[in-house]
């Protein structure tokens, strides 16, 4: 697969839920693609995936997988992350990762495009790609700052199994039939792999994602309160605003939903001028009227690559604070598509360098 013009291009984890999605977006993106190399683990190397109609094998990925590469879209764990992006960027290579190993780096930029594009100025190599509930909870938050400054920000997560990986997203399907059967449920990877005890998530909410810090917050949701204000602020340990998260994993295959809660500088700021500045954002889709029952749905928003905002309400008891629903399918917009989404926004700044 050649082209007179165009990026050599590698995605790191091709097989997974996330990779094979980044496939798909990367094939419907702008971007010139001259040649695509799928790389992922030993087991999965000799499978074949499709690209603009033409077969390609599976590689397993090693240092010596990025010569000659120019951008790597990476969704392979923190590990190969750590391991592998360092090599691809001494062979020449851009690289976006998914994982969180390098989001609190302060030599890497923490993305999303529709919020700091600008920060992908100073890339050294790797930028990273947020958090899956923090994606879309700055795409909704970033147009209330510009427009009313920003101070609290207080949200709870609904996030689905997918956001575990295929293996939760499967475990879930098997225990709701398990139940439906009059079976016992089985657990073996929820609320997280990494922790001693599993539950199970069908009929059953876990208030855990990922392990517990020693402060009682778990890593999901210290990620979330340090990655916004790294996106909005520049800096994790901003104290220009206060965040703090509950993270639930709930019984949904795809489509993260948040409650979140925001207080603004501006006092004076109403409840329809929040649907305004929100109707208006870059990446918001407002669904917001309740005489019609209209609000974000996961079931809704699987598929699509846009955050939904609803349920917005002013708090009576609090001038310039506001309650909102936010949804997006955590696969596209909080993982596959922001990731393609921010190497569009390299080629367009002329920050990927395409190799001889």
């Amino acid at each position: 697969m050649t082209s007179e013009a165009g990026y050599n291009v590698a995605i790191l984890g091709a097989t997974g839920a996330v990779g094979t999605r980044i496939l798909a977006q990367l094939e419907q993106s702008t971007i010139p693609v001259k040649s695509l190399k799928l790389l992922a683990s030993v087991r999965s190397a000799g499978q074949t995936r499709q690209f603009k109609g033409q077969d390609i094998v599976v590689e397993e990925a090693t240092p010596d997988s990025f010569d000659g590469i120019d951008l790597v879209l990476a969704s392979a764990g923190g590990s190969l992350a750590g391991s592998l992006l360092p090599e691809a960027v001494k062979r020449g290579a851009v690289a976006v990762d998914n994982s969180s190993r390098w989001r609190m780096d302060p030599k890497v930029p923490l993305v999303v495009p529709e919020v700091n594009p600008e920060a992908l100025a100073d890339h050294q190599g790797i930028i990273a790609n947020p958090n899956c509930s923090t994606i879309q909870m700055v795409v909704a938050l970033e147009p209330l700052r510009q427009a009313y400054g920003l101070n609290q920000v207080i949200v709870s997560t609904y996030q689905a199994a997918s956001g575990a990986g295929q293996r939760a997203w499967d475990e879930l399907l098997h225990q709701a039939q398990q139940h439906l059967d009059g079976e016992e449920e089985t657990a073996d990877i929820l609320p997280t792999k990494g922790d001693k005890k599993h539950y199970p998530l069908a009929f059953n909410l876990l208030p855990q994602i990922d392990v517990f810090q020693e402060d009682g917050y778990t890593f999901e949701e210290q990620k979330m309160m340090q990655e916004t204000k790294k996106i909005l602020f520049g800096d994790p340990h901003s104290s220009e605003v206060k965040v703090t998260a509950t993270a639930v994993r709930v019984p949904v295959p795809i489509g993260h939903g948040e409650s979140v809660y925001v207080s603004v500088d501006d006092e004076t700021a109403t409840r329809e001028d929040v649907q305004r500045v929100l109707a208006s954002a870059p990446g918001v889709v407002l669904e917001d009227n309740p005489d019609e029952q209209l609000y974000p749905q996961p079931i809704k928003a699987e598929g699509k690559r846009e955050t939904f905002v609803g349920r917005v309400r002013a708090d009576i008891e609090n001038p310039g604070s506001f309650n909102m629903w936010v949804v997006s399918d955590n696969l596209l917009k909080g993982a596959a598509w922001n990731t393609v989404q921010i190497a569009e926004e390299l080629v367009k700044r002329d920050l990927i360098h395409s190799q001889v």
